[in-house]
């Protein structure tokens, strides 16, 4: 189980060094449901102790601060019409330091007494990654680029009367003024993918669908552009800027 989750964060350093698409369920969805797992193995342990819960609190914040700051660190910019994000150097100083702190505060915590299932690994990775969506994800939002489909749920995608995304993550995304995110290129909308207008009705989307080649090919070359990476003041004055327009 180790071995895998090694292998597995290895893996998703390299593709995120190289740049990943931002998918927005992996943002802000995954990290909930890693923290619940975590949350729900601790509940479990027999004999928890108060010594478990402090050790459990002071690893969550420094896992949650380290987290923060990874988000900071990532290269946001635009490519195929969505978000995507690539690691720099700081960014792995960062994993590194957090992973010997964190070492140290398990060790410290082993010795002090804590429980060794009172630390799920689970828990870990949630928490860390919860930091970064708190950082990373306000940063992207305040791009107004959409993130990046989702192949997993591409095959059973809702849709509503107008074509739109039905999803609750886009619902809440559209409610913060942000696109959502992108949609799949396939036949059902030209080729164009995220691209495509909203058709009212059928006739208009064959009006669509009768586009020029041309003019396919001009729209599918204009792309979002992002001058530079946010940062995460940009995401701050964009929060703020959403609690002004709020009535």
């Amino acid at each position: 189980m180790m071995f895998a989750i090694i292998v597995g964060a290895i893996v998703l350093i390299v593709k995120r060094f190289m740049g990943e698409p931002v998918d927005a369920r992996d943002t802000f969805l995954t990290p909930l449901i890693l923290v619940g797992i975590g949350v729900y193995s601790v509940t479990k342990v027999d004999d928890l102790s108060s010594i478990d819960i402090v050790w459990l609190v002071i690893g969550g914040v420094v896992g949650i601060a380290f987290g923060a700051v990874r988000g900071t660190t990532t290269v946001l910019f635009a490519r195929d019409g969505h978000l995507w994000q690539r690691y720099t150097v700081k960014t792995l100083v960062v994993w590194g330091t957090s992973i010997v702190v964190g070492f140290g505060i398990s060790l410290l915590g082993s010795t002090m007494g804590m429980h060794h299932d009172a630390k799920p690994i689970t828990l870990s990775i949630g928490i860390s990654m919860l930091g970064e969506m708190l950082t990373l994800g306000l940063r992207a939002i305040s791009t107004g680029v959409t993130f990046a489909p989702n192949k997993k749920a591409a095959a059973a995608k809702a849709y509503d009367q107008r074509g739109a995304d039905n999803s609750y993550l886009d619902r809440f995304l559209n409610n913060l003024g942000h696109p959502g995110s992108a949609q799949p290129r396939d036949s059902r909308d030209g080729g164009y993918g995220h691209t495509a207008p909203t058709p009212r009705d059928w006739s208009d989307r064959e009006q669509y669908l009768r586009k020029p080649a041309d003019d396919q090919r001009s729209s599918d070359r204009e792309q979002p552009r992002i001058d530079r990476s946010p940062s995460l003041r940009d995401g701050i004055d964009w929060l703020n800027q959403f609690r002004e327009r709020r009535p």
